[in-house]
């Protein structure tokens, strides 16, 4: 039997004994247990059924099947040593065969294995189960958030052609405005800027694509809010972690089996702004909710925040106004594009660039809307230079533009550095950092 061969029979091993202990619990004694007496119960199990198999094991192999069982029972089998390392942000399962992670930013197959296509399906139903959602042929897709804050999405046949698929976008590990810092995703003078306009209660929109770190940066961008503000954040996944002590948590609710219970952002939207909110956040926009979001900072909810995904701060405006338009509400399009240039002040654009370093690749300022345009000025970016060791490096440059809203700033008690703005490089965006 070749190596290959073994680890799929060990993994049947597993699901198999995984199954016998499942079958053989006494449930009514499982509710009056805690949780290490219920572990050692299994394990005893484990070792119990192992010890009965018909395969010779060696000591290293027999631990790892009780541990593999013990991670079906307790955890997602297969994939539970990676949702234990902080230091892996993207668990993607492609099939029994294909596990890949992401870590710092390069994505990486792993040895892991599953025992077939009905392994992966079985782990996949203990997510949903766990929190309260169902996958099967009929509800062939599920999008959860697991207890540790992680983000799950997963798709089954016959929607997904190939077999099961899992994405895990973790959320475990909260970094600090330190760690951008260190990892050069951003200069000290950008972070002053970004600091004051949070606390000058601009209006902010973070633009990027998908893994630019845009949750990352508005959960430490929110850390600058005032503790003596209400807060209300809404989301289609709750991934932010707000830590001022008066925040009220929306989430959106998908349907259920017969199609029923439904609630959009949009509808979250447009009844935070009758729950007295001071800011209103929004974990990233859309859809038609972009146009009630927009109305609400431009009538008195001034410093509120929100994400989109877009390539650039123009791309960014250009998808705001494909969003009003899809709304019920009929809206001329020269409303609407008014609309933004006046709401959004700062528009602060992330890369991931060449080898997985991410950048604030652009900080702009939106002057509003013009002669059938938008007045969009760079005040901070990001210019790569090329690529050393597979990496992309650059510089971070001052644009040398002196922003409008420094007299917003002013009168809110929040005076600048002088000279930030002057023309210059800042400091070298490559040099090693990861």
């Amino acid at each position: 039997m070749s190596a290959g061969e073994l680890d799929r029979e060990i993994e049947r091993l597993k699901v198999e004994i995984h199954r016998q202990v499942v079958e053989n619990l006494d449930l009514r004694r499982i509710e009056s247990q805690g949780p290490d007496q219920l572990r050692d119960q299994v394990r005893e199990r484990v070792h119990k059924f192992v010890r009965q198999t018909k395969f010779l094991l060696t000591d290293l192999q027999r631990e790892s099947v009780v541990a593999g069982v013990l991670d079906e029972v307790f955890g997602v089998g297969p994939l539970e040593r990676y949702m234990s390392d902080p230091s892996i942000t993207d668990i993607l399962v492609n099939g029994p065969d294909q596990v890949y992670i992401e870590r710092n930013g390069v994505l990486e197959k792993t040895s892991t294995i599953f025992a077939n296509d009905a392994h992966v399906i079985q782990v996949i139903q203990r997510i949903a189960a766990r929190v309260g959602r169902r996958i099967d042929e009929s509800s062939a897709m599920v999008d959860a958030r697991l207890p540790d804050g992680s983000r799950v999405n997963a798709i089954i046949p016959p929607l997904a052609i190939g077999g099961p698929v899992i994405s895990i976008r973790r959320f475990g590990t909260t970094l600090e405005v330190d760690d951008l810092l260190e990892s050069g995703s951003l200069v000290s003078e950008m972070l002053i800027l970004l600091q004051a306009a949070v606390r000058g209660r601009l209006n902010l929109l973070v633009s990027g694509g998908t893994g630019t770190g845009k949750t990352t940066l508005l959960n430490i961008l929110s850390g600058y809010i005032p503790n003596n503000e209400r807060l209300v954040t809404i989301e289609d996944t709750a991934e932010l972690k707000l830590r001022q002590p008066h925040v009220v948590r929306l989430e959106t609710r998908p349907p259920n089996i017969e199609g029923a219970g439904e609630v959009r952002q949009r509808v979250l939207v447009r009844n935070s702004l009758r729950m007295r909110p001071d800011r209103i956040i929004v974990g990233e926009v859309r859809g038609p909710e972009a146009f009630d979001m927009l109305a609400a900072m431009n009538t008195g909810h001034e410093g509120s925040m929100t994400t989109i995904h877009a390539n650039g701060p123009r791309d960014a405006l250009s998808r705001l106004e494909m969003m009003v338009a899809a709304g019920d509400v009929t809206v001329p399009m020269g409303v609407a594009r008014r609309q933004i240039g006046s709401a959004l002040d700062v528009i602060i654009q992330l890369v991931r660039l060449q080898g997985g370093r991410r950048r604030v690749s652009r900080i702009s300022e939106l002057l509003g809307y013009r002669n059938r345009k938008y007045l969009v000025r760079d005040l901070f970016e990001f210019r790569q230079t090329g690529v050393v060791d597979g990496h992309a490096v650059g510089d971070f440059h001052a644009c040398g533009a002196t922003p409008r809203f420094l007299e917003k700033l002013a009168v809110a008690g929040i005076n600048l550095p002088p000279g930030l703005f002057e023309e210059r490089i800042l400091e070298s965006g490559g040099g090693g950092k990861r």
